[in-house]
This record gives C-alpha cells, structure tokens and sequence, in this order.
C-alpha cells in the first residue's frame, strides 16, 4: 500500500529532499506532493494566467487564488499531511496549511524545534503527532506498515 504524503512547509530550502531521501532508505512506499517549490513560479502564477494585474494587491490575490486552488486539490488527494516548522523562515504557509489539513480531517504530523515548542501549543494540541526530528515523523509512518 503506498501513501501520498503533503509536505507543507517554507520553500526557501531543501528539506522536501531530505525526506523523500530518508523515506527512500527507511523502504517507505511513500509519493510526495506540495506547494510549489519554484517562489518566483507561485509568485506569478496569476499574472501568468490572468494577464497582468492592476498593481502588487491584485497579483498576489490572483496568485493567492489559484496557489490555494492547488493545495486544495494535493491535499485532498493525500493521506497524510507533514507540516514543518524550521527556525530560519517566517512559517505562515506553513501554520496555514497545517490549520487547512486539520480542517479537512487529514492527519497532521507537525515537526518543530524545541524552541518552538511554546508559539506552536495550540497548532501541535490539534495535530495528530508532533516530532521533532525528519526522522521521527518518517519512523510515525512506517509504524502504519509495522505488522
């Protein structure tokens, strides 16, 4: 049985890599989706389509349209829902997508450092698990295998 995974989280790194990358050591039938990685591509995605836009306000709705029309759609399709939170990058995709995923009743694991341990309480009270570690949240799947 394979699982489609939703990797919600900041773009600015390679961390989506690194957990297809340890899936794939740990033997794990997982596919992965997501937002799109590409900033300049989500960015413009609606001036790309709808032409261009009356000023910064309408291009980022448009985009903002058609990005959350995207999410939508992956995240209904997937089973599970991991939701990383990094110290280096503003997280508001990221408390939004993990606050959508439980909306729709997907499980949520939520990873987050210690150190966010107090900001994140009432998002990580209403996930399904909070790890701290890649790792850790790859070894809360492969428990769903463990016969």
């Amino acid at each position: 049985m394979e699982l489609t995974v939703y990797l919600a989280g900041q773009i600015h790194d390679d961390w989506r890599l690194e957990v297809e990358k340890r899936a794939k050591q740990k033997e794990l039938p997982l596919s992965f989706v997501g937002p799109q990685t590409n900033h300049e591509r989500s960015d413009n995605i609606g001036e790309d389509i709808l032409g261009e836009q009356p000023g910064n306000y309408y291009k980022d709705d448009a985009a903002s349209a058609i990005n959350n029309l995207r999410t939508q759609v992956l995240m209904q399709k997937s089973d599970i829902v991991i939701a990383l939170f990094g110290e280096n990058y503003k997280q508001w995709n990221t408390a939004m997508d993990a606050s959508t995923a439980i909306t729709m009743n997907k499980p949520v694991i939520l990873i987050r450092p210690e150190s966010l341990i107090h900001p994140l309480k009432e998002l990580s009270n209403k996930a399904n698990v909070t790890v701290e570690t890649i790792d850790q949240a790859l070894d809360v799947i492969g428990y769903i295998y463990d016969w």
